[in-house]
């Protein structure tokens, strides 16, 4: 792709979820998340690629359909309340069509399905960008509106996306499809705990982002789309073998790594509500994703390839992927934990 054209597309990412975060008025908020849907529609769509185009033209669709639920709950809002801020969402029904409108956004379980299809068919950078940015000025919305939403509805989309998450990814052979019902769960993660603490959404949200980019960076310098040809990276790199394996452990959420302390805080807050059967049900559903990461593990470091395999063995390939991003987002996947806190504090 031209620079300048790339250069322009980013910019304009940029700028719609600048657009999404500084907003107080629904039209300039919806503005800034159709900024996003067409700066990135041509990024995705670059390969020329007939799975590129088909998941370029699924993402548009949803996007455009959840852009048109956004409008129509806003203005059925203005027309009952005669207010266009944001903060003024007090109508049941334009709160209930916005929430589904958001979670069609993002993903969230039952309107994910568009999720693990359209990620399969992006390359690793895109996807990358699609998994972390693109949930920004969604979630901007969300922390705004989250106390005059039924806490009901969070909840069931919550549980239910941690469960679709977990329970999708099972059987997955394509680590793309494995890293979207991994965002999806997260996802769940973060909009069970909204309407209690804020700021742990925020501080998951950070994390989930952190292990994603390090997750994503990995298998782009590895060059490794399916499960079948993770058992050759060890042999080509067994330094980022380790830590890729300690990366996936980390979005499963173990001690002693990063990913525990959101798991940790939002268990701990479920608990502080007297909602002990949700937070029991969000541990449990976290078990359920914890298995296929460790599938993953099995697959990179106790696994041998066949002699006989299908896919090309990147043992020699030269990648043109500079390696220090991949470092910086490796080290905090891992090493956030004691930080907790500190990044606590920072944000109450």
């Amino acid at each position: 792709m031209n620079p300048y054209v790339l250069a322009t597309l980013l910019s304009s990412l940029g700028l719609g979820t600048t657009l999404t975060f500084a907003s107080s008025h629904w039209l300039l908020a919806w503005m800034g998340l159709e900024i996003n849907t067409l700066a990135i529609t041509p990024l995705m769509a670059q390969h020329h690629h007939p799975r590129a185009v088909e998941a370029t033209t699924k993402y548009f669709l949803t996007q455009a359909t959840a852009a048109a639920m956004i409008l129509f709950a806003s203005t059925t809002n203005a027309w009952m309340t005669g207010e266009w801020s944001i903060n003024d969402l007090s109508n049941p029904i334009a709160s209930t069509m916005f929430m589904a409108a958001l979670a069609l956004k993002i993903g969230l379980a039952p309107m994910h399905f568009w999720m693990p299809e359209v990620l399969q068919g992006l390359d690793l950078l895109t996807g990358l960008i699609l998994s972390t940015w693109q949930k920004l000025a969604p979630f901007a919305l969300i922390i705004q509106t989250a106390q005059t939403i039924d806490p009901l509805l969070l909840t069931l989309l919550g549980i239910s996306s941690t469960l679709v998450g977990g329970w999708g990814g099972l059987n997955q052979t394509q680590l793309r499809k494995i890293l979207a019902y991994s965002s999806i769960a997260h996802m769940g993660w973060m909009i069970i705990v909204i309407q209690y603490a804020p700021q742990l959404t925020l501080i998951a949200l950070g994390t989930y982002i952190i292990m994603t980019s390090a997750a994503f960076l990995t298998l782009k310098m590895s060059l490794t789309t399916k499960i079948s040809t993770l058992a050759t990276t060890w042999s080509k790199s067994p330094i980022l073998t380790s830590t890729t394996a300690l990366v996936l452990l980390s979005l499963g959420g173990l001690p002693p790594l990063t990913g525990f302390m959101p798991k940790w805080l939002i268990l701990q807050e479920l608990t502080k509500q007297d909602l002990p059967i949700i937070a029991t049900a969000m541990a449990l559903t976290a078990l359920i994703s914890l298995y296929f990461y460790l599938r993953l593990c099995y697959a990179m470091t106790l696994t041998i390839s066949p002699n006989m395999i299908n896919s090309t063995t990147p043992w020699r390939t030269q990648t043109t992927q500079t390696s220090l991003p991949l470092a910086l987002f490796t080290t905090a996947a891992l090493g956030l934990l004691p930080m907790a806190p500190a990044i606590l504090m920072l944000t109450t």
